[in-house]
């Protein structure tokens, strides 16, 4: 029987991808997350492990008899390294693909736009309204969820506060969180529940001295919580170039979170460019005696929930 509730790595690196031998365990590509419930695919984040997804869908796709790729695509933020993936992304330019997109407005700017910026000509030769697939793009509200019901791609908005939970089995749920610790108009951090289990995903977020007590609440028992941890304590705090107020945490900070809300497992993410596989394994083992059940979030990894 097939997993129903699954997720894995394709690009767990931050700021730029690294590509070389000092990365080759871990993985250089920069951050995109897929997630399987109920048959549904979310994807989180075009960093540029999503062209290595992409190409793999177009092979599942041709196993599968040429079945239309559906997915449900979500950006924590439109920075570079989150959307580079996106002008490289091959089912995108299959006409019977199609893609439910939401992320934050930022800058006064709707992700739409932001989307259409990144494959702008002459940085680009094709337009983002070029690709031949369907595309439905909205800007989503902290007040609102996406209800993901069997056998229907679409996904249905509701609000949390003036819409109570649907009377319908096996739904799949996702909640976002803004965090205002990136700048400069923050992230949304977002939560795939599925028959009482979840996955948080909380990448390009800063902690708070006490922990950031809205995610602990947001993450509470949570069967995974991925959490940005790009720094060290060391070089977070170095007195000649601090990373305080960068948006980015340490893996301390991941795991006071992760403590708190008494999740079952923490990844670390959004690892810095700068560190070699041995450096992570280093941090990886220095966090799993704070932690145990703390790992390195890796290219390729794939973690069955349910």
């Amino acid at each position: 029987m097939s997993a129903q509730f699954r997720l894995r790595f394709w690009g767990v690196r931050g700021s730029y991808p690294v590509p070389g031998p000092g990365t080759i365990h871990v993985g250089g590509n920069t951050p995109c997350v897929e997630i399987e419930a109920n048959g549904h695919l979310i994807i989180l984040d075009g960093g540029t492990g999503l062209i290595h997804l992409g190409n793999d869908l177009v092979r599942r796709q041709r196993e599968n008899g040429g079945k239309p790729i559906h997915a449900v695509i979500l950006f924590s933020h439109t920075h570079h390294d989150h959307t580079q993936g996106v002008p490289y992304f091959t089912p995108a330019y299959i006409p019977t693909s199609t893609f439910y997109i939401f992320g934050p407005r930022m800058f006064h700017e709707q992700v739409n736009e932001a989307l259409r910026r990144s494959m702008l000509p002459p940085n680009f030769p094709i337009e983002l309204d070029d690709l031949r697939s369907m595309r439905i793009v909205r800007d989503l509200h902290e007040a609102e969820s996406l209800w993901l019901l069997p056998e229907q791609p679409e996904p249905m908005i509701r609000n949390i506060y003036r819409e109570g939970p649907l009377d319908v089995d096996d739904v799949v749920r996702i909640d976002v969180l803004k965090s205002y610790g990136h700048p400069q108009e923050g992230v949304y951090i977002y939560k795939i529940s599925y028959r009482g289990h979840s996955i948080v995903y909380a990448t390009d977020t800063e902690g708070y001295i006490g922990g950031d007590r809205r995610l602990i609440q947001f993450s509470r028992g949570a069967d995974v919580l991925i959490h940005d941890a790009q720094y060290t304590q060391a070089e977070y705090l170095d007195p000649v170039v601090s990373k305080q107020g960068w948006g980015h945490s340490t893996p301390e900070m991941a795991i006071e979170v992760a403590q708190a809300a008494q999740v079952k497992r923490l990844y670390l993410f959004h690892h810095d460019p700068s560190h070699d596989d041995e450096t992570l394994f280093e941090i990886e083992a220095e966090a799993q005696k704070l932690f145990p059940n703390t790992y390195l979030a890796r290219e390729g990894l794939d973690i069955t929930i349910l």
